[in-house]
């Protein structure tokens, strides 16, 4: 999740604010909590890019992202929203089974293992 995906949605919500929003980088990153030069990695594909197109496939992922990035936006987001925000996404991610793929991309071992279907700590439907 830290490696791939939290990088994903700054990617998303980078975005979201620079192009929905109008907010130049260094704002952004201001209402980010990051530097200007992470926004710009971001934006140009530096940085976090790996899991964008995974993200983008969940619809509910994509509505939690883009009414964060619209509250933080206009000065509305707390850190317990921001929190709580990508925690959920998070969740969605990993309960949708989106991360499936990934995950025996990065440990090859899990294609040819049925460890997923019965020690994921999320199960995946009968």
């Amino acid at each position: 999740m830290v490696q791939y995906i939290l990088p994903a949605f700054r990617v998303l919500i980078a975005k979201e604010l620079v192009e929905k929003h109008g907010l130049r980088r260094t704002r952004a990153a201001k209402k980010m909590g990051i530097t200007p030069a992470a926004v710009t990695q971001y934006l140009e594909k530096v940085r976090g890019d790996a899991a964008v197109q995974m993200v983008e496939s969940s619809d509910e992922v994509m509505n939690i992202l883009s009414k964060l990035a619209d509250k933080l936006a206009e000065g509305k987001a707390s850190v317990d929203d921001v929190l709580s925000n990508i925690c959920k996404a998070c969740w969605i991610m990993r309960s949708r089974h989106l991360l499936c793929e990934m995950h025996k991309e990065i440990l090859p071992a899990l294609k040819e293992s049925e460890i997923c279907e019965y020690k994921c700590p999320i199960r995946h439907p009968s």
